[in-house]
């Protein structure tokens, strides 16, 4: 591509975000950071207005880092018009799972169209969106170049996965390797040189699937892990031993071991969600992607579990969960984060319901929660109301939360995350 091609047309932004959720925002802030003139475009105009405002809907982005951008030229917009003026366009949507588990690019395909719409000769485009690999080639390329211009050659193409962590206060988008591969070597090194101005380290890949493919290994050697444990932790209960303790020891090889905990099941926009691209992948091969599968099922039956524990342990106090008065405490799918997407704690109070448990909840991050569109009453003083009820379930630890004191205060609790001090009314999962 050459740089009289690139300057064919009036460029009035170095990057633009198509989806300023929690990928796109944190690729602004940095942007903004390195000096980079940026607009973000989302079709949501709530969001637009609240970015506008000055105000954040983002864990990891506060309302003093949105003043920052705006001052330094940030403008959020509904107005796609804006693509057509921007060196770079990054699309950062979501990629959630259909209803039959399959995955959706609805989101990704609209956002393609978008572009095409508006795709200037010089372009560079990049996908962050998790996807199985092929998306980028076979699905956004097509629609990209519907505009008349061909990928490779008049515009740059790339896939460069997200790797964002909510809540993660070592490791931000500028600390952490970011991958990225290029439909040809050119559109590699271009997208590479734009990163690099972003975050510490670019990571290449030799093509658009090698990227896209690391960020699926990624999450499903999480979940697999995590599957393992989970599943440790039943029989280990059966067989009468401590698995938390188990974990610890075993975690003092300084090599060979990664430490993992079990828990009431997964939860986020990642680790429910990228195995089932990646077995969808797999699956199209005319094979079964098993271990990553049976870690799917064991993960998704851990709040049956749970429910099941609780029930046993109110049994032991000669209660029923029918009628019984259940606190959750935290139902986020992370501690000190305020997202609830694919949380566990939805299928378990739904479980509970089933068996005529009166739920209610806790959580400083989360003012209303419903389930399955009825309400679960929220508790404002947890500390005070555990006495109240005959079973505490912890999910979440947030640090609002005083674990010792509730410990002390409530009739029994069920600690899922083994961090409660074990004594005759807390029983670890």
């Amino acid at each position: 591509m050459t740089e009289s091609t690139e300057e064919s047309f009036r460029v009035a932004y170095d990057l633009a975000v198509v989806g300023l959720g929690y990928v796109g925002m944190p690729l602004l802030r940095e942007a903004v950071g390195a000096g980079l003139r940026i607009v973000g475009i989302d079709t949501d105009a709530a969001r637009v207005e609240m970015l506008n405002s000055g105000r954040s809907y983002i864990d990891d982005i506060s309302a003093d880092d949105i003043g920052e951008m705006l001052a330094a030229g940030f403008t959020a917009t509904t107005d796609p018009s804006l693509l057509a003026r921007s060196a770079a366009i990054v699309i950062c949507v979501p990629t959630p799972l259909n209803d039959d588990h399959a995955p959706d690019l609805s989101a990704v395909r609209s956002a393609a169209r978008m572009v095409a719409s508006y795709l200037m000769p010089g372009t560079l485009v990049a996908l962050e969106s998790t996807t199985y690999p092929g998306t980028t080639e076979e699905v956004v390329r097509p629609i990209l170049e519907e505009s008349g211009l061909v990928a490779g050659r008049d515009f740059s193409l790339v896939y460069s996965p997200e790797r964002i962590d909510p809540g993660n206060d070592e490791y931000g988008l500028r600390n952490t390797p970011k991958i990225v591969g290029g439909l040809t070597e050119s559109c590699r090194d271009r997208a590479a040189a734009l990163y690099g101005k972003i975050v510490s380290k670019v990571v290449l890949t030799s093509g658009l699937r090698e990227a896209e493919m690391a960020k699926l290994l990624e999450n499903t050697y999480r979940n697999v892990n995590i599957a393992l444990v989970n599943e440790m932790a039943i029989f280990c209960d059966e067989l009468g031993i401590d698995l938390w303790e188990t974990i610890e020891a075993a975690a003092t090889k300084p090599f060979g071991f990664h430490k993992f905990l079990p828990g009431p099941g997964v939860g986020g926009h990642c680790i429910p969600v990228d195995p089932s691209y990646l077995s969808h992948t797999v699956r199209k091969l005319g094979y079964a992607f098993r271990l990553a599968e049976t870690a799917q099922e064991i993960n998704g039956r851990m709040p049956k579990y749970v429910v099941s524990r609780l029930q046993r342990a109110l049994n032991r106090e000669r209660k029923s969960v029918n009628g019984a008065r259940v606190m959750l405490l935290g139902v986020t799918y992370k501690s000190d984060i305020a997202d609830d997407r694919e949380t566990p704690a939805l299928p378990l109070a739904r479980e509970l319901r089933k068996l005529g448990a009166e739920l209610c909840f806790a959580d400083p991050y989360v003012r209303s929660w419903a389930v399955d569109g009825v309400p679960v009453p929220a508790v404002e003083a947890p500390l005070q109301a555990v006495g109240d009820c005959d079973a505490v379930v912890l999910l979440q630890a947030h640090s609002a939360f005083d674990l010792k004191a509730i410990a002390q205060r409530a009739r029994l609790v069920l600690d899922t995350r083994g961090l409660m001090a074990r004594h005759q009314n807390v029983e670890r999962l």
